[in-house]
């Protein structure tokens, strides 16, 4: 039977085979520097760091996979490994690639390389829109169409990984924060422009490209999830027809928009469920009219039924809820 920890995912090349020699040699002293800031810095299995839009993660073992929200964001992982499925694509990645996501979007996630020899280390930075357009004109231009898939994992490189390790290394320092952290940050978003994803990154910072187009859909979803859903309302919003809109969704989001809604629906419905484990209530409360479907649909999420899933959470205080960075 298959391993639910260690699912089959789209492997990341191994950095020994991505990289020259003499890369390889740096990229290794770059990630155990990295490893050793995110050490004394990381307290717990999350941490806002000081500085703005970052955050360290950690875990010391293999988590369950579980559905999750990620928000725009890059993710490099400095030692271990997760798996995330998005739709009918499963990804991994690892200290050989770094992940980039452009829009909200759900996911099934889990980390399937760690022990406490060797724990899961990462770390994100959310994407800022407006820091992306003002770097727009200091680079040279790619196509924008079509929409791009709305979450990847590129292959790490050591300009970006150096840049990352000058941004880590101001945690020692936090004095030095606020003048050289939106420095850092720039550099790189900029790298970022120039590697296999300056397309989505685009996409991303352009108002009137496809992916906004989408995003502004997804608000609405997001704010509206437990009402009733009007694909036709939502192609107006993004201010395309009903087939266009259709199709630029599912490009982005690798979903439906009744499958985006239905996802957020069941994920607000397991955080109500930990609060009060009232499942016919919590159903109603995301906008169920039916407790049996609501039951159903929330077992072939989450793989088990509302009451019983709640018990297990409860028992787990590790257990991830809500939004959520890789």
């Amino acid at each position: 039977m298959p391993d639910p920890l260690n699912p089959a995912v789209e492997a990341s090349t191994p950095l020994a085979a991505a990289l020259p020699r003499s890369d390889h040699v740096v990229m290794h002293d770059i990630l155990a520097e990295m490893g050793d800031l995110a050490a004394r810095h990381t307290f717990g299995a999350r941490r806002q760091t000081p500085v703005p839009r970052v955050s360290l993660f950690q875990s010391f073992a293999r988590t369950t996979l579980q559905p999750v929200l990620y928000e725009p964001m890059l993710c490099v992982v400095i030692q271990g490994a997760k798996a995330v499925t998005i739709g009918d694509r499963r990804l991994r990645y690892d200290p050989a690639s770094y992940a980039i996501g452009s829009v909200e979007i759900p996911v099934t996630s889990g980390v399937i390389e760690a022990s406490a020899q060797r724990p899961y280390r990462a770390v994100s930075l959310g994407l800022d829109r407006a820091i992306l357009a003002g770097l727009l004109p200091q680079v040279d231009g790619v196509a924008m169409e079509p929409t791009p898939f709305g979450f990847d994992v590129c292959p790490m490189t050591p300009d970006l990984a150096d840049a990352w390790l000058r941004l880590l290394r101001l945690l020692d320092r936090p004095a030095d924060i606020p003048v050289l952290a939106p420095m850092l940050e720039r550099e790189i978003l900029y790298r970022l422009l120039q590697g296999p994803q300056a397309r989505m990154l685009r996409q991303i910072a352009a108002a009137d490209s496809r992916l906004s187009q989408v995003r502004r859909a997804i608000a609405w979803i997001r704010e509206h999830y437990s009402q009733p859903l009007r694909v036709e309302h939502l192609a107006r919003l993004a201010g395309m027809s009903v087939a266009t809109f259709h199709r630029h969704f599912k490009a982005a989001t690798a979903m439906s928009p009744l499958q985006f809604q239905k996802t957020l629906r069941l994920q607000h419905a397991r955080s109500l469920l930990i609060a009060e484990p009232d499942a016919a209530r919590a159903g109603y409360a995301v906008g169920y009219e039916s407790a049996s479907q609501f039951s159903r649909e929330y077992a072939r999420l989450f793989g088990s039924p509302p009451a019983r899933d709640a018990q297990r959470l409860r028992r787990d205080a590790a257990m991830p809820e809500g939004v959520s960075a890789p």
